[in-house]
């Protein structure tokens, strides 16, 4: 708000509670100094909340606080007690203010933008009205007490009741119509431009009932009202004038009602003050004053309420109604997303099952049935794995705790477990893949098993793999020929005298020689990686520290013969393993050749092996080197097939040994992760089965 514009408001202002103050001191009752009634009081309230955010606010109490000395002078009051009325105004003012918008700060004028919605609103009101002018009756009349010599209860009396009427008549007047006017100069950009289209508008989209009925409320109430207080004073009638309120308060608009209610109580106070009406003839002037605006209150309030509490009403149900039609909305996009999730589960080439604790089975999609030979469980319980087929690849029946449903129930999360399914509507045989996974839901636990049938891969790659190894085999004989003809060869020409051509006939001899044992290398380890994936497990108690101590000495044994640093191992107790025992030979002679053969030229190797932990049944042991290292992002890479991580820097290999000794580990049940060591070179880690472990070796079988 600038102030050009603040100030303007403040001038409309003054002008209104210059009229306001003015006919309020026309009221003045016999020998007092005091007004039956005072309307500047609540316009007072709406000026202060109006210019709420006016940059200029102390203008407007300057020109309240004028407005009011000047007036009561001029109308007889003295100076001291136009003075008391002055701060008066100004106390009633702020408290209202001060009230309000701590009662309800999200009304207009009260800091926030919305007009009055419900009863709360009407109380909170009335409440600032009346703790208002309690505030301002503690200095006015206190003040006519100062300036007459006498205090008098029935002027104060006067005072609470004409003043928290007008405040609540003209402060619901101005609430209202300031957050429409509000409203409607957002809407308009702040250009009210254009207001009688607009009113043209509303009033066309009103239904020709509605304004009749407006016409004949309007009519009514000039009637009653004309009759009531105007043609027979001695008729009791003037309390079915309350009906027109409740019809407007039941039927009509809100602003209208409180339109309604400020014009029948200005006619009632007219009549009353010019002695017509059935209030002017109590003969005590402060309680003829006191009866005229406990009526004039009475409409107001039975008025607002009604109206205000079907407006909060119809919001109620105008939102449950648009909460209803939300949840439906809901509800049926919910339904929609059903319906594709149960489509999409039925059309999955994999099983899918959802099993509860107690073996009931909640959910089956058709190819879960399917890849089980059709064999469904009966009455959709669980039944024990003879019943579906259920073996381990190597034919042995799956135990009941060694199921997938078993061990996710168990907390176990299961990734890939093959399992052979063999019945009379699946002769053949099938190989499945299943996953599972425990759900807590609504209190519950069940188990979700995904079942992927791995029959074609499985085939596909043991072909290969036995392809592989037969490959690798045959290989070998006309390989120990080429090397021992290379052998012969060289001893002949290393036999004869020297010329440039035995010369160069050597040299390419010595290449095939290195050439041949390179490829019996790679041969040798794709007959290793073959035995790691496919040897049937022989698993027996393992005194690691007897193998250890043993693959150190062989290793130590091939420095000294070839003249190289002897490697420094420092070997901690390591502890019993229930494993294969060829297996896990190759596992640590792997690992131990690597890190002696990846150290720097000049270095000495130093190895640390330890077992960090013996929990859950798991041995961890940990190799730790002071070699190269491991390129960085090349941690989870180096177990790969063929991947060599140091390929430019001279070191032979063939790229397999990591991947078998994750092989290894992968089929005695543990995992085997690569880190760096702080202290320069590299740290594997890797878990076997514990041989003080109650369950026996489970053989993980992964792709």
């Amino acid at each position: 708000m600038s102030i050009r514009s603040a100030l303007m408001r403040t001038a409309v202002f003054a002008v209104a509670y210059t009229v306001a103050t003015y006919a309020g001191r026309q009221t003045i009752m016999d020998s007092t100094s005091l007004s039956m009634v005072w309307p500047a009081a609540g316009v007072g309230v709406v000026w202060f909340c109006a210019q709420r955010h006016s940059p200029v606010r102390w203008a407007d109490a300057v020109a309240l606080s004028m407005i009011t000395l000047v007036i009561n002078m001029i109308t007889g009051a003295s100076p001291a007690l136009a003075a008391a009325f002055v701060v008066a105004n100004l106390v009633q003012a702020g408290v209202f203010l001060s009230l309000m918008s701590h009662w309800r700060p999200n009304l207009w004028g009260a800091g926030g933008s919305e007009g009055m919605r419900s009863p709360r609103d009407l109380w909170a009101l009335l409440s600032a009205a009346f703790c208002a002018t309690a505030a301002g009756a503690a200095i006015g009349p206190t003040g006519v007490w100062l300036s007459s010599g006498h205090y008098s209860w029935p002027a104060t009396a006067v005072w609470m009741a004409r003043n928290t009427a007008s405040m609540l008549l003209i402060g619901a007047v101005g609430l209202c119509f300031g957050h429409a006017l509000a409203a409607y100069l957002t809407r308009r950009g702040g250009r009210p431009t254009g207001w009688w289209r607009d009113a043209g508008i509303v009033l066309r989209r009103t239904s020709p009932l509605r304004l009749l009925e407006y016409a004949a409320m309007a009519v009514c109430s000039g009637a009653a009202y004309f009759v009531g207080f105007g043609y027979e004073h001695e008729l009791p009638i003037v309390f079915t004038l309350i009906g027109l309120t409740i019809w407007g308060g039941t039927r009509l608009s809100t602003p209208f009602v409180v339109v309604h209610d400020m014009a029948v109580g200005t006619v009632a106070v007219l009549f009353t003050l010019h002695g017509d009406g059935p209030f002017a003839e109590v003969a005590s002037l402060p309680l003829r004053a006191m009866i005229v605006q406990l009526f004039v209150a009475m409409v107001a309030v039975v008025g607002l309420s009604l109206a205000l509490g079907r407006d909060e009403r119809q919001a109620l149900i105008a939102e449950l109604a648009a909460d209803k039609a939300a949840l439906a909305a809901k509800e049926e996009q919910a339904a929609q997303q059903a319906k594709l999730m149960g489509l999409v589960i039925d059309s999955m080439a994999d099983g899918l099952a959802v099993i509860t604790a107690d073996g009931k089975v909640t959910l089956r999609n058709p190819a879960m049935a399917r890849l089980l030979g059709g064999r469904t469980s009966p009455g959709d319980q669980v039944a024990a794995g003879g019943y579906y087929g259920l073996f381990n690849l190597d034919g042995t029946p799956i135990a009941a705790d060694e199921t997938a449903y078993a061990r996710a129930m168990a907390g176990e999360r299961v990734t890939g477990q093959d399992i052979l399914i063999r019945n009379p509507d699946v002769p053949d045989g099938r190989i499945l893949s299943v996953s599972a996974g425990r759900l807590h839901h609504r209190g519950e636990n069940s188990v979700v098993l995904l079942f992927h049938d791995v029959t074609a891969e499985r085939r596909h790659r043991d072909e290969l793999i036995g392809f592989a190894g037969v490959v690798a085999h045959d290989l070998l004989n006309p390989l120990a020929a080429v090397e021992g003809w290379t052998e012969a060869a060289t001893e002949v020409l290393t036999g004869t005298a020297a010329t440039p051509a035995t010369t160069e006939a050597l040299g390419s001899l010595t290449r095939v020689t290195r050439s041949a044992a390179r490829m019996r290398g790679l041969i040798n380890d794709l007959l290793a990686y073959t035995t790691a994936r496919d040897a049937t497990l022989a698993p027996g108690e393992i005194d690691l520290d007897a193998l250890v101590q043993d693959i150190c000495t062989s290793r130590t044994d091939s420095a000294q013969a070839a003249g190289s640093p002897s490697p420094v191992f420092t070997v901690g107790h390591l502890g019993a393993a229930h494993a294969d025992a060829v297996l896990v030979r190759q596992l640590f002679d792997n690992l131990i050749s690597n890190a002696v053969k990846y150290t720097a030229p000049g270095v000495t190797p130093h190895l640390s092996i330890a077992t960090t932990s013996d929990a859950g049944g798991m041995l961890t042991i940990s190799i730790t080197d002071n070699g190269i290292g491991i390129p960085a992002g090349q941690h989870d890479a180096i177990f790969d097939n063929f991947h060599r991580a140091h390929r430019a820097a001279g070191y032979a290999g063939t790229g397999l040994g990591l991947g078998i000794c994750q092989r290894i580990v992968h089929r005695h049940g543990g995992t085997i992760r690569a880190t760096d060591n702080p202290t320069g070179g590299s740290r594997f880690t890797f878990t076997l089965p514990s041989a003080t472990a109650d369950a026996p070796l489970k053989q993980h079988v992964r792709a």
